[in-house]
Parts: structure tokens; sequence; C-alpha cells
């Protein structure tokens, strides 16, 4: 990849502020584990899997600020310091996934002196990270054969190297039929209201040369009913038990628009995005933002001061939807409940 989304560098959490993107590519260092909170919360990093990233580097962040004598002490502040974590943004499962994996493993660890946990917990960290950065080149590599040769992928949001540690989930299904060597092109919705297409798709595939059409998000059925669309792929930030999708706000329209149109709808993304303790969809916690996303655009109003505003950040999809959901462990379609539980069973 020809950027860095997050890494670990001289006991410091540097990321790439997506909030800055396309206009500067500005990287900046977290020192503590509460300015990590606030760069996840602040959408400087997002996207399901580098939220998770972020969040166990948060942690392993925390632990070093740790004063403690005791191992009863250390893990009694590093609570406090996972629950800073995971109020940051409710409807990602990765975070939460990653934050029980830190605590798990400082629970595994509980006799060694705490210098050594807290080296152990920061390796642990970027352990996750480039876990990650693999579970997506494995995406990508099930996916590639689902995209046949010229086709015109929609995507929406931003899935990408941006949205992982790198690759991407639904960008790196396109990114590896792009590198099988099929001529595909793109086109992305600007995704509003934080335009992650029009600002983080556009530029990762512009970076990587692979073709891309930005449109607007109330476009795609126009383009879907031409024939112009050959299937859509998004990324998830949490799957239910059944296949019921939470992802990006918009998500739900197109695919609706995609069945109408009679166009595959995949789903690209890792088995720690999976929530089997979910039945369904509805019992995914959908997070709501401030109205000044929808009322202003770069810190200009758009509409009237005072205007009632609702501002969900996700919506549901639900599982008849969806074509098939690409994991690292391979394709699942149909039967999602059983073929899910499939993927994760030991």
């Amino acid at each position: 990849m020809s950027f860095r989304t997050i890494e670990w560098r001289d006991d410091k959490v540097v990321m790439i502020d997506q909030t800055r993107l396309p206009g500067e590519e500005v990287y900046c260092e977290y020192a503590d584990y509460k300015s990590v909170a606030e760069a996840i919360r602040g959408m400087v990093i997002r996207g399901a899997p580098a939220i998770g990233v972020a969040a166990a580097m948060g942690v392993a962040l925390g632990a070093r600020e740790i004063i403690a004598d005791t191992y009863e002490s250390f893990f009694r502040q590093m609570e406090n310091v996972c629950e800073v974590m995971a109020r940051t943004r409710p409807t990602a499962v990765n975070l939460f996934w990653a934050i029980e994996r830190m605590k798990r493993v400082a629970s595994e660890h509980h006799d060694r002196p705490l210098d050594e946990l807290r080296e152990i917990l920061k390796a642990e960290a970027i352990r996750i990270e480039q876990e990650d950065l693999e579970l997506c080149k494995a995406i990508g590599r099930h996916g590639s054969a689902l995209i046949p040769e010229g086709a015109t992928v929609l995507t929406h949001c931003n899935a990408g190297g941006l949205a992982t540690a790198g690759y991407g989930t639904a960008l790196g299904v396109i990114r590896a039929a792009h590198e099988a060597g099929k001529k595909i092109q793109v086109f992305a919705d600007e995704t509003r209201p934080w335009l992650q297409g029009a600002r983080l798709t556009a530029w990762e595939l512009m970076k990587d040369g692979i073709p891309v059409t930005l449109i607007s998000d109330n476009m795609a059925g126009f383009f879907m009913k031409r024939g112009e669309i050959t299937c859509c792929v998004v990324g998830a930030d949490r799957i239910a038990a059944n296949g019921d999708t939470a992802n990006k706000i918009g998500t739900y329209s197109v695919a609706v628009l995609a069945r109408e149109n009679n166009i595959p709808f995949y789903v690209a993304a890792p088995t720690t995005t999976l929530d089997l303790s979910l039945e369904n969809g509805d019992q995914i916690p959908i997070e709501e933002r401030h109205s000044r996303e929808v009322t202003h655009l770069n810190g200009f109003p758009v509409a009237p001061e005072g205007i009632r505003v609702r501002n969900p950040a996700f919506d549901v999809t639900p599982a008849r939807y969806i074509s098939a959901i690409i994991t690292e462990q391979g394709v699942v379609s149909g039967d999602y409940a059983t073929g899910l539980r499939g993927l994760v069973a030991p």
C-alpha cells in the first residue's frame, strides 16, 4: 500500500488523519489512550476493522500509562481504559472484539511482571494489526472469483485500506480482481454525510490506478436500471447470526435497488465482524451522530438554522438482499445462520 492507515511506532500510535483527505495526507501521533479514543470518536480513523486495531493499540498505550504495584490494581485501571475505548463507537463489533482480546491476553499473563505484561499487550496490538492485513488479503482472494471480467462494481462508503489495517474488505475484493488482470472499473457512491466514498474510496482507487467514477448516492438506481452496474460490493460493521448486516447509512438502499435490478449484492468482511450473539439485525445498536454533520458541509451551513435532524450512522440490510458474504474463511450464501456459524466453529 502507498499509505499506512495505522501503525505502532516508537511507542506511539500513528494514524493517517482521514478527516483531512483527500486534500492533505497527514499522519498524527497519539501517545495516550484518551487521545486514541477521541481519534476514533472524531473519525480520524474509521471502518470496523481499523477501529478494532486502534482500540487494541489504545489499550496497549493505556497499559503503559497505568501506575500499579499489583496485578489487581493494574487490571482495575485497565478496565477503566477499556471502558473509555468501548464508549467511542457502539456499532462496530470489531471494537469490542479487540478490547476483549486484549483483556483476555492480560488475564492469561497475570503471573508476569507488570513491565513484561505491558510489552505483551503492545505485541498483541501489533499482532492484531498484522492479522487484519492478512485477513483482508484472504477476503480479496475469495471475493475476486465473484467479479467477472469487464465488470463495473458499485461500492458504498469506504471499505478499503483506510477502513482496515491495509488492503481493505470490499476494496480488497476489487483490488484482488484488478491484480488478477481483470479489466474492471468502480462506481463509488459519495456517501453522505461524511462523504467517505468521495473523499476516501476515490482517493484510494486513484492512487492504485483502478478506474473509478464518482456518483452521488441518489444516482445508483439510475445507473443500475441502465445496465451499467454488474455487481455491488460493500463492507460491514456488524453481521448478526442470520446474516443481517449493519453498514454505513445508505447501504440498505443500495441493496434494495440491486435486488430490483437483479444485480448481485455482496458483503465483504472478516469473521471478527460477526456477532453471532445477536439473532438478527434488529438487535444491532445503531449509532446516531451530531446533527451538524448533516446541516453543515466543510463548516458551512447547508440547511436552515434550528432544523430538526436525524443522523443514524448505519443501517441494516436484511440477509435476504445479500447474494453472498465474503470472509477470509470463504464465501457463504443461502443459509447464513448455518454457514456463518460453520466459519467460526472450533
